[in-house]
């Protein structure tokens, strides 16, 4: 079977010490058991145990269906195995399957957000294993098989899905099935093929083969075309010889009998068996243009490298990370369960499993953001022959595979609860991976009802040129691209960035119309600050910074975001010499810090480095007034080494002069200070300070000095796990946003957002 989130290629990399000491170290194994829930004081208690855990008792004992409402059974999957095919190591028996179940539910977790217990099951009979499983189910929300031999893998899955009202899903057999499904799909694709008139020959009759061969016939493949071998040679009507009836469904009329023979011609050859099962004869027999996927596990039928030598038009697919379009089973099952789970599913049945083979199959041919580029160590695939599977990090799958497979269990009527607003579960599935996303949800909706015109200043870099796709894509408006066209296309075209499409306009400085505008603005901006007209030509001219910045001070631009070629600070001050801070406002610069379910806006993080009293104040001002354009009601800490006056210091008593101008402006929102980190953020610990001003933990925390700002989010980020946006710019009379130079494009999209959203408001 092919490499799945189990042993792969990697592993010759690591010892075998080192792979004990991973697993030793620390807490043994790779599970743990938190609670959801506060237990931290009596009441807490109560309420979770005894009494209050009597009313939902009484609520599930009424209607069974609360308890998806009031326990973890909806997002709770079982992997289970009696270990008697674990990995490509064969029959070990139950325990010894421990660790492979314990890092498939990480896995679930990690990829999907979906939780997971391990057990095993130490019994080899198969009613036994069924008896058992049967009756686990009011504690799920579906069921896991895994490494379980064949034939008893089918005979336990089709009884257990008998008997049970929620997902039996073997992934060794389905999963398997549906990414080399979905591959397929793509290599028919670019070898002009189609389902209907292929011929496919499959080598091994085991769990994957099988399931493998009734897919690709239930997405259309015709019976006649495909041909099952097993190590006897091929499977034919009318062969007794070490068959079954799962064999026997798929047996045809050949007079062919080997496995040589069956591949002579074929279009395609799905390995699901040994090592060195294809020889270069077999595949060099084989009809034009080839699809070779070459899935044993750990060891690939046959290597690229011995394809390619005797085959210069083949494509092909192995289980092995280190070559391209690997069948990794990691890309369906946390997806596919996750989706099952969300709709409250029955069952998986093929309208399920052929949804998330097309929606994975779709996926590999949209553009590749940074994420899937840094997993190829930044070479950023393409699709074509060398990529037509995604890979298993790409952070598209978590929203692409669920919906699919949710929108299937719907359509299908195995969905017990169903998705009303599909486009909703999409953003509430990027925010499962991605914190940002749920942070960032409102910004995106309300720029899509008023769509902007954001300007990428750098627009000849490739990641500001899939930022700006991204942009247009998301139907957020319209990017405008600046440099030099022919260098942009020259480009587009060398990474496969189709600049052609709807929302992306491309502005060359020095063609522009607009110079002698912005020229003449920016003088009358400069003239008595040592700038002589040539200067403030030669920077409309030559510099996209003062360029863009005079289109959105000008109206040709509702915003800005540039950064990504020269550093923060002078970023800035090219923006500032084109635009004015809002009038009363003062720029600062807030991040947005994200950690364990919380948010809180950090400021000021850019822009001034030891803040006066009244710097302090303003700063409090702005970053109160983007909580709220964020929809949170401010808290606002001033953050001090000291709290409430101990210990006494200068730095602390600027910032409770600060205090004491907010007291005197009479602004509209919850503020208090001076007061230490732990204080403003630890509801404890503020109780201990029954005077303080704050009903609540802070949301937003102005640190006394830039560099403690600085200092503090990068701890966060680092030590905290902490997911940190921006800085933000707040303050200027224009919508400017300036990322890192280190920025992805998704982080760039993210700020074009804020900047589009910020022209809103």
């Amino acid at each position: 079977m092919p490499a799945t989130d189990k042993t792969d290629r990697a592993v010759t990399t690591v010892t075998a010490q080192e792979a004990l000491d991973f697993h030793s170290q620390g807490r043994p194994g790779k599970l743990e058991i938190s609670p959801t829930k506060a237990m931290a004081t009596q009441r807490d208690l109560s309420l979770a145990y005894s009494p209050g855990v009597a009313v939902p008792v009484k609520a599930i004992a009424e209607d069974p269906n609360t308890a998806y409402d009031y326990t973890t059974r909806g997002n709770m999957v079982a992997v289970i195995s009696n270990g008697t095919a674990i990995l490509g190591l064969g029959n070990l028996g139950a325990l010894a399957s421990k660790p492979v179940m314990e890092g498939k539910s990480v896995l679930f977790k990690r990829f999907a957000d979906v939780d997971s217990i391990d057990l095993e099951v130490d019994t080899e009979n198969v009613d036994e294993f069924i008896n058992c499983v049967r009756f686990l189910g009011p504690s799920f929300g579906g069921i896991n098989l895994e490494d379980i031999k064949a034939p008893d893998c089918f005979i336990i899955e089709q009884k257990l899905r008998e008997v049970m009202d929620i997902p039996v899903f073997h992934d060794d057999q389905h999963g398997t099935a549906i990414i080399a499904a979905a591959g397929l799909i793509n290599a028919l694709a670019l070898t002009g093929r189609d389902f209907k008139t292929t011929k496919l020959v499959c080598n091994g009759a085991g769990a994957a083969a099988i399931a493998c061969i009734e897919l690709i016939k239930s997405m259309g493949f015709n019976s006649d075309n495909v041909i099952l071998c097993d190590t006897k040679g091929v499977i034919f009507e009318g062969r007794t010889e070490g068959m079954n009836q799962w064999k026997s469904a798929h047996a045809v009329k050949t007079d062919r009998r080997t496995l040589a023979e069956a591949l002579d011609g074929a279009d395609v050859v799905f390995g699901l068996s040994a090592k060195g099962a294809l020889s270069e004869d077999m595949v060099r027999s084989m009809a034009p243009r080839p699809i070779i996927f070459a899935m044993a596990n750990p060891d690939p039928e046959i290597t690229p490298e011995e394809v390619a030598r005797i085959r210069d038009d083949a494509i092909v697919a192995t289980g092995r990370s280190d070559y391209p379009n690997q069948v990794n089973n990691v890309l369906g099952f946390p997806y596919i369960f996750r989706g099952a789970l969300d709709v409250r599913a029955t069952t998986i049945n093929d309208t399920m499993k052929i949804a998330a083979a097309q929606a994975l199959a779709s996926l590999a041919k949209e553009d590749v953001p940074d994420d899937v580029a840094a997993a190829y160590q930044g070479n950023r695939p393409r699709f074509g022959p060398q990529y037509i599977i995604p890979v298993p990090f790409d952070p598209r799958l978590i929203s692409a595979i669920p919906m699919a497979v949710a929108k299937a269990a719907m359509e299908s009527g195995v969905a017990r609860k169903p998705i009303t607003d599909l486009e909703a579960y999409g953003r509430q599935l990027s925010a499962r991976r991605d914190p940002i996303a749920s942070t960032l949800q409102r910004i995106y909706e309300r720029v899509r009802r008023q769509p902007k015109r954001i300007v990428f200043a750098e627009g000849e870099e490739v990641q500001v040129m899939r930022s700006a796709i991204a942009y247009a894509n998301q139907q957020l408006g319209t990017a405008i691209l600046l440099g030099r066209e022919e260098r942009m296309r020259e480009t587009a075209e060398r990474e496969g960035i189709d600049l052609d499409r709807p929302g992306i306009q491309i502005v060359n400085a020095r063609l522009s119309k607009r110079v002698g505008a912005y020229t003449d603005y920016l003088y009358a901006r400069l003239q008595r600050k040592g700038f002589l007209f040539r200067d403030a030509q030669r920077l409309i001219n030559n510099d996209r910074n003062h360029f863009a910045a005079c289109m959105v001070a000008l109206g040709d631009a509702d915003g800005m975001v540039t950064g990504t070629t020269r550093n923060y600070s002078t970023a800035l001050e090219d923006v500032r010499r084109c635009i004015d801070p809002k009038p009363g406002h003062r720029v600062i610069g807030v991040s947005i810090a994200l950690c364990r379910g919380r948010t809180v806006l950090v400021a000021d993080t850019a822009v001034h480095d030891m803040p006066s009293s009244e710097e302090l104040a303003d700063i409090a001002e702005e970053a109160a007034g983007l909580a709220k354009r964020l929809g949170y009601m401010p808290r606002v800490a001033m953050l001090a080494y000291s709290t409430f006056g101990h210990p006494k210091g200068e730095r602390s008593e600027r910032v409770r002069e600060a205090v004491n101008i907010l007291d005197k402006r009479r602004v509209d929102f919850e503020y208090d200070g001076e007061m230490a980190a732990d204080v403003a953020l630890n509801a404890r610990v503020m109780e201990q300070y029954p005077f303080c001003r704050l009903s609540g933990t802070a949301n937003v925390l102005v640190m006394p000095a830039f560099h403690s700002a600085s200092i503090s989010t990068k701890m966060l980020q680092e030590l905290g796990g902490s997911t940190v946006i921006g800085p933000l710019l707040v303050g200027f009379d224009k919508s400017i946003q300036i990322v890192s130079m280190s920025a992805k494009d998704s982080d760039i999209v993210n700020m074009a957002a804020i900047a589009a959203y910020n022209a809103s408001m």
